[in-house]
């Protein structure tokens, strides 16, 4: 059902680097310490060979760790790469108060929020240490890839996240930090949001409230 004078009927937003960001230096005091430049974690951890059966959830938590340790193999110890890996999935993250505070406008203006991610099978258990669950919760429905064993940007991941917010993909703004995420949503007629900073969602949802 489309709202009267509403650009959007619902809100699909990305979790990491829209909503959630990560604290980093533990990580990478260790990645010097080990003779490694910073970021060589992640890049192994985030490889689509590495990270796809996670955010499927095909995997588990350890196995991602050793799957790390094992891409580390030619540069340091199993043993320490088994250290940065449980450093990288123990990183300690925040939401970020600004984008929250904005996606809460639009539920109290009566439009559902959904988040739409390429998420772990530990997805639940990080919404509430960010404490977007329970009686405060923040979203409608969470579209997980790791439920779904699909990943962004494939087009049923959106078709999914439409039909469970009750509407059509024509009618819903898509939030998210990559460019290929955002395209695939554009291509099935939702409204793209390339998300850098909070005034992006801010300038896109004042038609909104």
């Amino acid at each position: 059902m489309t709202i009267s004078g509403r650009a959007f009927d619902a809100v699909l937003s990305d979790l990491d680097g829209v909503i959630r960001f990560y604290d980093m230096a533990e990580l990478e005091q260790l990645e010097t310490s080990a003779g490694l430049p910073r970021g060589s974690t992640a890049e192994i951890a985030f490889a689509p060979e590495t990270d796809l059966p996670l955010m499927r959830g095909e995997i588990t938590k350890e196995q991602w760790i050793d799957s790390i340790a094992r891409g580390l193999a030619d540069r340091v110890p199993m043993e320490r790469g088994r250290e940065l890996g449980t450093t990288l999935a123990e990183t300690k993250f925040r939401a970020d108060d600004a984008v929250v505070g904005l996606l809460r406008q639009v539920r109290a203006a009566g439009l559902p929020v959904l988040l739409v991610t390429n998420a772990t099978p530990w997805l639940a258990d990080d919404l509430a240490l960010l404490g977007l669950t329970g009686p405060a919760g923040l979203f409608d429905d969470v579209i997980s890839s790791a439920d779904l064993g699909i990943t962004k940007p494939d087009r049923r991941i959106y078709e999914t996240a439409a039909e469970r917010a009750g509407t059509a993909p024509g009618r819903c703004l898509f939030v998210d930090d990559r460019q290929e995420n955002v395209d695939a949503a554009e291509a099935l007629g939702m409204t793209g949001l390339l998300y850098r900073e909070p005034a992006d969602l801010r300038g896109a949802l004042t038609p909104l409230l």
